[in-house]
């Protein structure tokens, strides 16, 4: 079901906080009785941030609701959102979000890499209060995650981090070597993008330089 929207509630979304003053209005206009239930919703974004639609996905019990992807994403595909945020309350006034509630976001997350719309954000929303996944570093922990990765992603990741891996020793190598050859850390920092600060902790035996004596014929 979709929330009606009226040309002030189409703002661009920068940082949680709009959001949520904006979800909080939406919440406060359900009575009493629903607002004691757990509402989840779906925020499409156009390319500009700006707000396309909001759309309740379910409305489950005091403590608990449920969210699909086909029900999270489909309308996303239809309206050519560019990306999503997804919002719930707790009736319980708690801010804190679930394990549940970090499980669905990181299943959501991957489908949403999958098919390109990224989910920018997971907020959790009282009347008094939000959390921001985003603010509290959830969200790139849960860009970390593989619980719900498919294989070929999995694959795909693995191989970027040993070809980074593999490419920070080489220069790694390189830097001590230069260092070895007696050159200044900036020099060796500028060359090769190692920080100044690391470059100084090489500890490396600097090469003797050949030296021939004059011998009288």
């Amino acid at each position: 079901m979709f929330e009606r929207l009226t040309t002030h509630d189409k703002i661009i979304i920068n940082y949680p906080e709009q959001l949520y003053l904006l979800m909080k209005r939406v919440l406060l206009r359900k009575n009493k009785t629903d607002r004691n239930r757990e509402h989840f919703w779906t925020i499409g974004l156009e390319n500009n941030n700006r707000i396309l639609y909001i759309e309740l996905i379910s409305m489950g019990t005091v403590n608990q609701t449920f969210s699909e992807p086909m029900d999270v994403f489909g309308n996303a595909l239809k309206k050519r959102a560019v990306s999503v945020f997804l919002v719930h309350n707790h009736p319980s006034g708690t801010l804190y979000p679930s394990k549940g509630d970090e499980t669905a976001t990181d299943r959501l997350m991957q489908v949403g890499n999958i098919i390109k719309i990224p989910v920018r954000d997971h907020l959790i929303i009282t009347p008094n209060n939000y959390f921001s996944f985003m603010e509290n570093g959830l969200m790139k922990k849960l860009e970390r995650s593989i619980s719900f990765s498919p294989q070929y992603k999995v694959e795909e990741r693995t191989r970027k981090e040993t070809a980074k891996t593999v490419e920070l020793e080489n220069t790694i190598k390189i830097a001590k070597q230069l260092k070895r050859l007696g050159l200044d850390n900036n020099i060796i920092a500028q060359a090769t993008g190692i920080p100044l600060t690391e470059v100084e902790k090489f500890r490396v035996r600097k090469k003797k330089v050949a030296t021939t004596k004059n011998q009288n014929i």
